[in-house]
């Protein structure tokens, strides 16, 4: 009967309750009634009432369908709706035909044709749907039957454009190669399934084998191919006083950032087969050929087969596959989903979680078993229940359930023809929804949808159940696909990232194998399952962005990534260490990203304990893997300098190493460097200028020589040499021994400072020698001892205390030359001028070399230059007496208060001021640039700060340090001072 969509539409919404309604949805229902009265059905009308005032005033893109158009109202109404439809794909299919004779075509008059038609076929599904008329296949196929119409007419239309622009050779678009040889579409997502929404994109992917395309001389094929699949798309979706057709996404085409919107059949097969992911295979399960050259569509999805439907699958591919679903947050059985703001699509419990439970089986599965590689989801599911991968009654929950979240999310959209899937958090809002769903009262609606959503998130939940977990504490973090997952960015946003979006892109290029990271299959993989735990990681340093844009910068550098992923998975505690690094230290970031080879030295056992007397082991064994020349040793001892200044440097930042410790490693480390490279400097001079007897050290000083370096420090060195006779030259140049020992440290300094490929070593300061840097480079022991004993200023023999023999060509001589240091040291001296030098040279400093900042740990008024001059003027004043004499600060203060020969108080102000300096140095040098300003950085690295002085912000650690620094002044007054 022809009145049976209207009889049915009653039938169907006479329980529902009262929906508020608005002046277009009254306008709508008069407009009814005139139809009602025209064709006789004024019984019907009355019952009508009650029933369509909800609908209308819940939907008013429907009211205003009807209240625009009424003879398209009473057309719908008065027809049998599958009548109705045929009419409506013939009219579209009318105009493509159109567009492939040779009548003129109006482009305009046929894009508003379209968009009418569009308005028929959505009043027309509504009403077959809200009558239950149609059941959802009827629904989703009659909207898919006329995305296919009108995308082969879009083309068609596109194609007669660039036809009567003389862009074309003639051809028949009749013919087997359809509407223009070489080009094809496919759709793909639920068009391609043939499961479209009520206001759904079309997913439509262009390919071009471009050699067939028929194009006129001098047309450049990539041009026109992608100038007419925009042409097809702007015809469809472009907003006009009509209306709109489909909103189309051409994203689903290999790598849609980089590549062409018509991507070349070859380059195509090369990306799927290359570096194609899981969730571009589970996207062709859907796909199916819908217009153009049908020929070569057919024998692209041949070729694409093996790509999608993998007969042998290894366990990492089929983790890969199960990792599509397992990235989705499974909530507890005894979690309230709220159906307020729910997904219907995206959310928990929703249709996606079906829809993944279903392609990752097909994709596992499929291989070998064609029978499980139907498109549709519901088909899907009776085919795993008959293979016997599916329970009967899960299966059937599964089907019930993907029926109600599809007719939910229909409603939704017959609201406003909106693409959106979310339930109105409003309860009045939310009651309009319900009242098109046949629900007369709001906590009956809301407990279905809560008891649906349970119902799929837990058996979501049971598969893959024993798999690795993918998402989050905090939530979901899916980067499948190609565009952002609303749950994902809500889990970010909960992670502390400002950015989520480019959050979610970064990672998902990087599943693209944009880097060389994930370039290969294996490393994909892995990068999956490292993904939650590298986001985790990055919260808990409480610097997630700044930390995510380092180690971007790092992971991007990564000239592979499979051996490092592996590393990381497999040493949790290595990970969490280098993403930290991450967040506190920009300078070992920086390290990282240049030198990623570093990591070969963290697969040593050994990396996390305190750097100690094996590094000269260390060092040899990277020396002797080199040739004995002393390029090739500079450069094997920057690889391995700047591995173990990095294991340092972490030790630091995690706080394994105390302040005196790291300080030691530094030195130890800078000390194995000159060892090694002393004497191959010394044969280098001998080769040159023959053989002068004698001997030569290499001395210590200032930070290197106290072993207090920092990650920052340079090496203050000084060369003494005593050559064997004194009028002696060598028996080649002819060079005296001022010369050859000068050479000989000056190809040290050369060695140990010059830039190689492998980077810097050190920079070396040799102004501590006597005469400074208007005296030769190396000195002779006999003038060496004579101006120490004759010409040296208090400040010099300040520095002397800190001397230490590194290298020496015999122990014999560095036993000498240490006997000599302490002679000069322990020579009767005053103490009142030692102590108005030492004052007198601290003021001058304070005036000509003032602190920079607060930071300024060195120069400060109370810092370490004052805890360094009161050792070192208490050793100079008691040395003559006995007095002990260390060359580091801390061991010099204990010393003296051990003798008695410093007030305990003292000892106290300046050691605790000197080591809490110390290390709050040790830890800025290693993980700040110089002028970097402690209070510009993230929160978190300034409580690391403060926890190294056992504060816990920012504020209180600088209070707590001027209080130090005041102490510690006044303690080096009255060391220094006339009571001192």
């Amino acid at each position: 009967m022809a009145d049976i969509l209207f009889s049915s539409l009653v039938d169907r919404l006479h329980a529902c309750g009262p929906v508020l309604h608005d002046g277009a949805a009254q306008y709508a229902y008069e407009t009814i009634a005139e139809v009602a009265q025209a064709e006789g059905w004024p019984d019907m009308l009355e019952r009508a009432g009650p029933a369509l005032m909800p609908v209308l005033g819940a939907s008013p893109y429907l009211a205003g369908l009807m209240r625009r158009e009424p003879q398209r109202l009473r057309e719908t109404l008065m027809s049998p709706p599958e009548a109705r439809l045929k009419a409506i794909l013939l009219a579209t299919e009318a105009l493509a035909e159109q567009a492939m004779t040779l009548e003129a075509v109006d482009i305009d008059a046929a894009k508003r044709v379209l968009r009418h038609l569009k308005a028929d076929t959505h009043l027309l599904t509504a009403l077959a749907d809200l009558g239950d008329v149609w059941k959802l296949d009827h629904v989703t196929a009659a909207l898919t039957r006329f995305a296919d119409a009108v995308t082969y007419a879009a083309i068609a239309l596109a194609m007669r454009e660039e036809r009567d622009k003389g862009r074309l050779r003639p051809f028949d678009p009749k013919g087997e190669r359809g509407v223009l040889p070489g080009l094809f579409v496919l759709a793909m997502g639920k068009h391609g399934a043939g499961e479209l929404n009520y206001s759904s994109d079309i997913d439509i992917t262009f390919f071009c084998e471009l050699e067939e395309l028929p194009l006129a001389d001098g047309v450049e094929a990539q041009v026109f191919i992608d100038r007419l699949a925009r042409r097809v798309s702007n015809i469809l979706s472009e907003r006009t006083a009509d209306g709109y057709v489909f909103r189309v996404d051409l994203r689903l085409r290999p790598d849609p950032s980089s590549t062409p919107t018509v991507v070349a059949v070859p380059f195509a097969l090369n990306y799927y087969e290359s570096v194609g992911q899981n969730w571009e295979r589970a996207a062709f399960i859907k796909a199916r050929p819908v217009a153009g050259d049908m020929v070569e569509a057919k024998a692209f999805m041949q070729a694409l087969s093996p790509f999608i439907w993998r007969r042998s699958l290894d366990y990492p591919a089929i983790a890969d596959i199960q990792s599509i679903k397992r990235q989705i947050h499974i909530h507890s059985v005894h979690e309230r989903l709220d159906p307020a703001g729910a997904n219907l699509k995206l959310g928990v419990g929703g249709i996606r979680e079906i829809e993944f439970f279903v392609q990752t089986q097909q994709l596992i599965l499929g291989g070998r078993d064609p029978s499980l590689r139907s498109r549709r989801t519901l088909d899907a599911l009776d085919a795993l229940r008959r293979a016997g991968h599916l329970a009967p009654a899960v299966a059937k929950e599964l089907k019930q359930a993907y029926i109600r979240l599809r007719d939910w999310e229909h409603r939704v959209q017959m609201i406003a023809d909106e693409q959106t899937h979310i339930l109105p958090e409003v309860d009045e809002e939310r009651m309009r929804v319900a009242a098109m769903c046949g629900f007369t009262n709001l906590s009956r609606f809301d407990l279905a949808v809560s008891r649906t959503l349970r119902l799929v998130n837990g058996h979501y939940g049971e598969l893959f159940s024993d798999s690795e977990d993918l998402s989050s504490s905090f939530g979901s973090l899916v980067f499948t696909g190609i565009e952002d997952d609303p749950e994902t960015l809500k889990t970010l946003t909960r992670m502390g990232f400002d950015n989520p979006s480019q959050i979610s892109a970064t990672i998902r290029a990087w599943h693209h194998g944009r880097i060389p990271a994930t370039r290969t299959e294996r490393g994909r993989e892995l990068f999956t399952r490292l993904v939650p735990r590298l986001l985790e990681a990055l919260n808990e340093t409480g610097a997630p962005n700044i930390a995510f844009t380092r180690f971007s910068v790092f992971f991007s550098s990564l000239s592979a990534g499979v051996q490092i992923q592996s590393l990381f998975l497999a040493n949790p505690k290595l990970f969490h260490s280098i993403v930290e690094i991450m967040g506190f230290s920009p300078r070992l970031a920086q390290l990282l990203s240049r030198h990623p080879t570093i990591f070969d030295a963290m697969l040593d056992a050994g990396f996390f304990d305190p750097l100690g007397e094996e590094v000269d082991r260390l060092i040899t064994a990277e020396v002797e893997r080199v040739a004995d020349d002393i390029e090739s040793v500079m450069n094997a001892l920057r690889r391995v300098c700047r591995e173990q200044q990095f294991r340092i440097g972490m030790q630091i930042i995690n706080g394994r190493l105390s302040t005196e410790a790291a300080g030691a490693a530094y030195a130890r480390l800078a000390d194995a460097c000159i060892q090694h490279l002393s004497p191959l400097s010394l044969e280098e001079v001998r080769r040159q200028g023959g053989n002068l007897p004698g001997e030569v050290a290499i001395l210590a000083l200032g930070k290197l020589g106290g072993q207090e370096m920092t990650a920052r420090s340079d090496l203050d060195l000084m060369a003494v040499y005593m050559p064997h006779d004194p009028s002696e030259t060598s028996d080649i140049k002819g060079w005296g021994a001022e010369t050859y020992f000068g050479r000989f440290t000056q190809r040290l300094i050369s060695a140990l400072s010059a830039p190689t490929h492998e980077g810097l070593l050190y920079e070396i300061d040799m102004k501590l020698r006597p005469t400074g840097a208007k005296g030769p480079v190396a000195v002779s022991l006999a003038a060496f001892e004579n101006y120490y004993t004759r010409d040296a200023d208090t400040w010099e023999f300040q520095a002397l205390t800190r001397a230490r023999v590194v290298w020496a060509t015999s122990e014999d001589f560095a036993g000498l030359v240490r006997l000599k240091i302490e002679t000069i040291l322990r020579a009767t001296r005053s103490e009142a001028q030692t102590a108005l030098d030492v004052l007198n040279m601290r003021a001058l400093m304070e005036r000509e070399r003032p602190a920079k900042n607060f930071w300024d740990f060195k120069l400060v008024v109370g810092g370490q230059v004052d805890c360094e001059f009161a050792a070192q003027y208490l050793q100079l004043i008691h040395a003559a007496n006995g007095g002990p004499l260390r060359v580091g600060t801390l061991p010099a203060l204990q010393a003296m208060q051990r003798a008695g020969l410093a007030r305990a108080e003292d000892v106290e102000a300046l050691s605790a001021a000197w080591r809490v300096q110390q290390g709050l140095a040790q830890l800025l040098r290693v993980s700040l640039d110089a002028n970097d300003d402690p209070s510009t950085e993230p929160e978190a690295f300034q409580r690391k700060l403060a926890r190294a002085v056992h504060t816990r912000r920012l504020d209180t650690l600088e209070k707590k340090l001027k209080d130090i620094r005041k102490k510690a002044r006044a303690a080096f007054e009255s060391v220094i001072g006339p009571n001192g």
